[in-house]
């Protein structure tokens, strides 16, 4: 019972945010030796392992990429040839944002997206209006009376709110529906794409960690498995999610309707978007050697992830040492090549017969310490080691062994029927409070039922983990939201409208595609010994 005094203290501190979600993390040092439940040595141990390693290396990888800029020259590249009308547009940009996520944070990932999507629609708006004063007047007149029926404005991006000045606050416009929607779709698909990856999210590192403390035999879950599961899933959502924001906002299947009026460009519009992209593009010069060598050793990485252990053929590992290698010796290795590969070719000419081509100080490499330090978000290992921590302790106290006991009743009900309990529990609780956090409340809990009702643990962990990170409905939910919020202008009430459909859709796909794709990819179909 103190084992589940601390987890219920911690739960409620997670929940309320009274403290900071990091600090509430570290409790368990604290009163896990206090009230006899694990010792210090053995509690410090659960904010170091494998997993932890794993989250730092992806971090870093995220923040090199960030520095070299190679981010926005594929996120460019892709959109040149996608194309440039209003739905292409958004459609490129969906897949774009939810790809970026794959590899780095949601909250980057937003944040980088929003200004490339702000540009474009600023020079639409601005060749709009220059279109329009040269217009003569009965076409002006046409025009302004299909203004005054859509609210929307001839490619405008906000419009003015009736009764609202400067002086009577600070929110002045608001989005128009085709606006709305370039803002939604930056939110909504690094949300998205984060479960792509098992370094996407914090959540997916945490079911990583925890499966692995609370069941040390089971196989585990490695980058491929994870990949080959989860990808057709995240680029179903996001397909489906992109027809919702359509047929919600931009008038799709509804040809006459103000929205479909509004967002017609003409070609001209299309050429001016097209322009737009590829003189963004070419400020960004050729490839730089920088950019080239953290392409080439994200590539790298990747494939020592996937091809560790990918479960189809043996994995490097197993040609190299006969030792458990885990997927955190990968991210370390790339993390000290990146600070051992120079940014610059200067070196190149140290020995140069001509002075002045003499490198006069020593190269930086692809990434500095000083960076790392300043954008890393370090407090995360904490919320991840308090999480680790819950485990262990559970087992320990033989608090997980009362769960199960208690839980035993639930065989009885339908499987499918439990994980989409669930999983809806788990959408529904993550809209007020952070993901990791509800991951770490909630993860024990299905782990001992799961026992209990003798089910692949992973039936309800891995789905109950990817719902963790599906808030769609309000702006302080999750950070993309509220980056999409605030600069967008978008109120909380067409969040909470825009996300019905969202939360509908990757309910149902997450529990159809786990309950028939998820059981043949990680073989849930029998009760392992190991999770006994």
């Amino acid at each position: 019972m103190k084992c589940l005094y601390i987890i219920a203290l911690m739960a409620m501190f997670w929940v309320t945010e009274v403290l900071p979600l990091p600090i509430t993390g570290m409790i368990p040092v604290i009163l896990y030796p206090l009230m006899g439940i694990m010792s210090t040595n053995e509690t410090c141990l659960c904010y170091m392992n494998d997993t932890t390693m794993m989250f730092l290396g992806s971090l870093v990888i995220a923040v090199v990429i960030e520095n070299s800029g190679l981010h926005m020259r594929i996120a460019l590249l892709i959109i040149r040839i996608i194309g440039c009308s209003h739905r292409r547009l958004t459609l490129g940009l969906f897949f774009v944002t939810m790809f970026i996520s794959m590899w780095i944070s949601n909250t980057a990932a937003t944040a980088m997206m929003i200004p490339i999507m702000e540009t474009v629609l600023i020079e639409l708006e601005s060749v709009s209006f220059h279109l329009f004063r040269n217009l003569d007047y009965k076409t002006r007149k046409k025009i302004i009376f299909q203004i005054y029926l859509s609210q929307q404005g001839l490619g405008n991006m906000f419009i003015q709110k009736e009764g609202v000045t400067e002086e009577e606050g600070r929110e002045i416009k608001r989005p128009t529906h085709s606006t709305m929607v370039y803002y939604l779709v930056a939110a909504y698909a690094s949300t998205l794409g984060g479960t792509g990856t098992i370094v996407g999210s914090g959540t997916n590192l945490t079911l990583k960690g925890f499966l692995e403390k609370r069941f040390p035999n089971s196989p585990g879950i490695n980058f491929a498995s994870w990949m080959l599961y989860s990808v057709p899933p995240m680029l179903l959502m996001g397909l489906l999610t992109w027809l919702w924001l359509q047929v919600m906002y931009m008038g799709l299947f509804r040809p006459e309707s103000k929205d479909a009026r509004a967002i017609d460009i003409g070609q001209q519009g299309e050429r001016i978007a097209a322009g737009v992209i590829e003189k963004r593009y070419k400020e960004l010069g050729p490839i730089s050697w920088h950019e080239f060598s953290v392409g080439v050793l994200f590539i790298f990485v990747v494939l020592l992830w996937f091809f560790r252990s990918p479960g189809f053929m043996p994995g490097w590992a197993a040609y190299v040492t006969n030792l458990s290698v885990k997927d955190s010796t990968a991210a370390v290795c790339v993390t000290i090549l990146f600070f051992i590969i120079p940014s610059k070719l200067d070196f190149l000419y140290a020995f140069s017969k001509d002075p002045r081509k003499r490198p006069t100080k020593a190269s930086l490499g692809l990434i500095t310490w000083k960076m790392i330090n300043e954008k890393m978000h370090w407090s995360l290992i904490f919320v991840l080691g308090g999480g680790f921590a819950i485990s262990a302790g559970s087992t320990s106290s033989g608090l997980s062994e009362m769960l199960g006991h208690y839980l035993i009743g639930l065989q009885k009900i339908n499987v499918v029927a439990i994980m989409l309990i669930v999983c809806f529990f788990a959408e529904n609780v993550t809209e007020l409070t952070a993901n990791v956090a509800v991951a770490n409340i909630i993860l024990p809990v299905l782990a001992e039922m799961c026992v209990a009702i003798k089910i692949h643990p992973l039936y309800l962990m891995l789905p109950a983990t990817l719902c963790c990170s599906f808030s769609f409905h309000l702006p302080v939910g999750t950070p993309p939201n509220a980056i999409a919020s605030a600069a967008g202008h978008i109120k909380t009430k067409d969040f909470i409208i825009a996300g019905i459909g969202p939360s509908i859709i990757t309910l149902v796909v997450t529990v159809i595609a786990f309950s028939t794709w998820g059981k043949y990819v990680f073989n849930l179909s029998d009760f392992s010994e190991w999770a006994t």
